[in-house]
């Protein structure tokens, strides 16, 4: 690997190494409690030296919330692509929601308090990214279920309601976790509704 490559690998897992702190401080204090500054120090970058990363907060929070939702955009369609019958597509889609809820609670916390600082621009980004995420999952459980696109909208966002509230949940062996997440999640996406 040349400098050039080396350069560029280290101010990738830079940038992540600060998104990630970010998120750990944000989730603590929300967005407005915490400064560039703070961010900086807690992966032991200068202010100044922030600025070859992000151009300002906003810029920041906004990577961060685009990112992450291009990563579960990616992980989602990689599901889909393995062409597995509707029933296997779910479980996988389950599955991953759950790891990622399970391991991103800092930027679940964050997406859900301080995506309304975001300015009009980047929130559409992260919006239109959520809602093809969502249309992944809807489109499962139409072929599963049989039901309307509007019931399996439904069914879906109230499933990522339940995973992602598991930043709140009490503390479990995290594959106490997993399971019961998972097991809840496929009970209520795919629960009969009386006549």
């Amino acid at each position: 690997m040349n400098a050039t490559n080396r350069r560029d690998v280290a101010k990738a897992a830079r940038r992540e190494e600060l998104l990630a702190a970010a998120a750990r401080l944000m989730a603590e204090r929300g967005y407005a409690s915490v400064r560039l500054e703070d961010i900086g120090a807690a992966v032991g970058v200068s202010g100044p030296a922030m600025y070859r990363h992000f151009s300002n907060k906003h810029d920041l929070l906004a990577q961060m919330l685009i990112d992450v939702s291009r990563r579960l955009l990616a992980g989602g369609t990689a599901v889909i692509d393995s062409r597995d019958d509707p029933s296997t597509a779910i479980r996988r889609l389950i599955a991953f929601h759950v790891d990622f809820a399970l391991t991103e609670p800092d930027l679940i916390e964050v997406q859900y308090r301080d995506l309304s600082s975001l300015d009009n621009d980047a929130r559409h980004d992260v919006r239109r990214l959520q809602r093809h995420y969502v249309d992944l999952w809807v489109d499962v459980m139409m072929a599963l279920l049989g039901v309307p696109r509007a019931d399996a909208s439904t069914r879906a966002q109230a499933v990522f309601g339940l995973i992602n509230s598991s930043p709140r949940l009490p503390d479990l062996p995290t594959e106490r976790a997993r399971a019961l997440l998972a097991t809840m999640a496929l009970g209520a996406m795919t629960v009969d509704l009386p006549d």
